[in-house]
């Protein structure tokens, strides 16, 4: 398979054909955002943020507000992927999102009726009986930590006083932020899920849009070549037909350069079997006795 560093090479060229495409990308490495450092937060150390993960609108912003939601509402736009927390005075603080199966699910009005923090998963039966290669092995649940999928923080909504299984919580996949994923609810970076979790209260109430609210207060969007959610303008329609086919190209081209990798490394297999054969004929040993060769390293 190929390297780290071939991988790695191969990314950067996507980025740079997609610049040539009319978009220059986002600076890559950590922000330099004070809300998108790393942070240590009790016993785990978040990581800091990727500049190129807060582009279009995926960064914490207070911005004008013109729904018609009280303050201290929060607000779910699942068709734009954004969350927003409405302040006094026409304002509200954004927060991009990524949005799963469970998160589409879900319509209308709940309240806050429970929060964590590094809070414990465990996958519904649902879940394990369609997906039981991906969740069988958490049947029992999985506690808080940086490997857990519901990050640093969770809110949950309740209606009528029972668990609706909607969840808003924090990620490790940062690149997921903006994003259609195919499990979980309404995911936020780490460091948005804090910002938010120390918002909100108990009873805090959730409204989650309809499409045609979002329409009428967000308008139109769309997914972009990367999948992420972009207001559907001429422009960004345009730009997605060009950097579309380069995309494809790169993928294809990362494809061969795995498959070109996977074959040197049956072919390194191969001589290496037949010396250790070789080897063990010369001391008059057996094939069923001769120890098994040292495997190749294909990732080194």
């Amino acid at each position: 398979m190929l390297t780290t560093i071939s991988r790695l090479a191969v990314l950067f060229s996507v980025l740079f054909l997609a610049a040539c495409a009319g978009s220059r990308p986002p600076a890559d490495g950590p922000s330099t955002r004070p809300e998108y450092v790393g942070v240590q937060d009790g016993e785990f150390f978040i990581e800091p943020v990727e500049e190129r993960h807060l582009a279009g609108g995926r960064a914490r912003e207070e911005v004008d507000y013109a729904g018609p939601d009280a303050p201290g509402t929060i607000v779910v736009d699942t068709f734009s992927r954004r969350l927003y927390y409405v302040l006094e005075n026409g304002r509200a603080i954004r927060y991009g999102i990524a949005v799963g199966r469970e998160g589409l699910s879900f319509r209308g009005n709940g309240v806050i009726a429970r929060k964590e923090e590094w809070p414990s998963w465990q996958p519904t039966a649902n879940m394990i009986r369609t997906r039981p290669d991906l969740y069988a092995a958490y049947a029992a649940g999985l506690p808080g930590g940086l490997d857990n999928p519901l990050g640093a923080r969770a809110l949950y909504l309740y209606r009528g006083g029972r668990d609706t299984y909607f969840r808003i919580h924090g990620t490790v996949q940062n690149a997921s932020i903006g994003r259609a994923t195919s499990a979980g609810c309404i995911r936020l970076f780490n460091q948005d899920a804090i910002d938010l979790y120390n918002r909100v209260a108990m009873g805090t109430r959730v409204k989650v849009r309809s499409q045609e609210e979002s329409l009428l207060l967000e308008g139109p969007f769309m997914d972009d070549a990367y999948g992420r959610s972009v207001p559907e303008t001429p422009e960004n329609i345009a730009l997605k037909e060009r950097q579309l086919p380069l995309i494809a190209a790169a993928e294809a081209q990362l494809a061969a350069a795995e498959a070109e990798a996977a074959q040197a490394t049956a072919a390194e297999t191969a001589r290496a079997e037949r010396r250790r054969l070789a080897v063990c004929r010369r001391s008059g040993l057996a094939p069923e006795d001769c120890p098994p060769a040292v495997p190749v390293d294909s990732t080194s």
